[in-house]
C-alpha cells in the first residue's frame, strides 16, 4: 500500500528549468522503480524516466540531455533544463513494485513559447 505526493510543476519560459518531486510513503520492500510519465493534450501518457531502487535509469529519447532522474531513498526527482513548448504536459509520478503500479495525481508543467 502506497501512497504518492508530488510537488512542483507550472510555469516557465523555453529554456527554462523546473524540478519536481514525488515521495512515497506507506509499506513496501526496497526494491522497487520510480519514475516520471507525462501526458500532453490528446496524447497518451508516455514515459519520461524512471530509476530503480538500485540506481539503473531508463529515459525516453527527447528528454536525454536536458532531463536528469534522481532518487534519496523514496523519494524521486525529476530536474528538467532547457524546457521546450512540446514539453508542457501533466507528469506523473509512478511506483512499481511485484508488476503494480501506483500512480501519483498529476502535476501540471506549461512552457511558453
Amino acid at each position: 500500500q502506497v501512497h504518492l505526493v508530488e510537488s512542483g510543476g507550472g510555469l516557465v519560459q523555453a529554456g527554462g528549468s523546473l524540478r519536481l518531486s514525488c515521495a512515497a510513503s506507506g509499506n513496501f520492500f526496497s526494491l522497487n522503480t520510480m519514475g516520471w510519465y507525462r501526458q500532453a493534450p490528446g496524447k497518451q501518457r508516455g514515459l519520461v524516466a524512471t530509476i530503480t531502487s538500485s540506481g539503473t535509469i531508463n529515459s525516453e529519447d527527447s528528454v536525454k540531455g536536458r532531463f536528469i532522474i534522481s532518487r534519496d531513498k523514496n523519494t524521486v526527482y525529476l530536474q528538467m533544463n532547457s524546457l521546450k513548448p512540446e514539453d508542457t504536459a501533466v507528469y506523473y509520478c509512478a511506483f512499481s513494485q511485484f508488476g503494480r503500479t501506483v500512480w501519483g495525481q498529476g502535476t501540471q508543467v506549461t512552457v511558453s513559447s
